[in-house]
């Protein structure tokens, strides 16, 4: 009978059949997509450790940013972060061991992510981490590359709560004891309406040295801020900042990196375990 074509063909088999197909479409298709972030573009070894696997890494896709400008995922070519160390064995996946103090060799606690070199941003397009004294009514202008003007504009008046105790004019003591500066400011971060930085003045410095306020304990009786990562002299080689009204994505990582490399690598005695 032409039209049953149920009679001489098994209709669930195909389905079945489909289903299958479509199913391993799928995860072949999965595969490749969670390569496009976070997938390893360069390897220790590349004989053991090839850069194209199966499935192959996906084409770039563009995502178009808030603020303008665009990006890509996945990011062939981007240049990796270079560190100061070497591994401690020969083998693939050894602890890397830095040649310097550690404080900048970009290695272990110390590491940070490229992240891009501009400031975290507001619905409104203003940064969103800025000093008190710009929260508090000052005006904002900041200026690209070539010196413009990119943006202008005042923030509401943020002010501290008088219940907190306030840091500004405590000095800094560091692990050894000693003082390394005076706190200047606080650097808050006016979408989550808190505390990010702390600012301050470290002899030796060359420019705004921030500590970050995870970092930090705010002794109010003492009038102190106390910091176990890092020694008094080390807080003049914390990473500057290009502009002292605001800080950018890639400054936050370093400036981060930095002291939580100092919970490693600020002492010889830390790196040496404790038996």
């Amino acid at each position: 009978m032409k039209g049953a074509i149920t009679q001489y063909i098994d209709a669930a088999q195909v389905v079945l059949y489909f289903f299958w197909a479509f199913f391993a479409y799928l995860v072949y298709y999965l595969r490749r997509e969670d390569k496009r972030e976070g997938y390893p573009l360069a390897y220790e070894r590349q004989d053991t450790a090839p850069y194209l696997n199966f499935p192959p890494i996906p084409s770039a896709k563009t995502f178009v940013l808030p603020h303008g400008g665009v990006t890509y995922a996945p990011r062939v070519g981007e240049r990796e972060p270079e560190y100061n160390a070497s591994p401690i064995a020969p083998w693939p996946g050894a602890p890397l061991e830095p040649n310097g103090d550690g404080l900048n060799d970009k290695v272990g606690p110390g590491s940070y992510a490229l992240r891009a070199d501009t400031p975290d941003l507001t619905l409104d397009g203003m940064p969103k981490i800025v000093p008190l004294r710009i929260a508090s009514g000052e005006k904002l202008v900041t200026h690209d590359k070539q010196g413009v003007e990119a943006t202008s504009g005042s923030y509401h008046h943020f002010t501290l709560s008088p219940r907190d105790p306030d840091p500004r004019g405590m000095a800094v003591i560091g692990l050894d004891g000693a003082v390394a500066g005076t706190i200047t400011d606080v650097w808050i971060d006016v979408s989550e309406v808190m505390i990010r930085y702390l600012e301050l003045q470290a002899p030796g410095a060359a420019g705004t040295v921030l500590l970050p306020i995870n970092f930090a304990r705010i002794d109010a009786r003492r009038g102190q801020v106390k910091v176990k990562a890092l020694q008094a002299a080390q807080f003049s080689g914390v990473p500057g900042l290009k502009s002292p009204q605001q800080i950018t994505f890639q400054e936050e990582d370093r400036i981060c990196a930095y002291y939580g490399g100092g919970t490693l690598y600020a002492t010889t005695l830390r790196r040496e375990s404790l038996l």
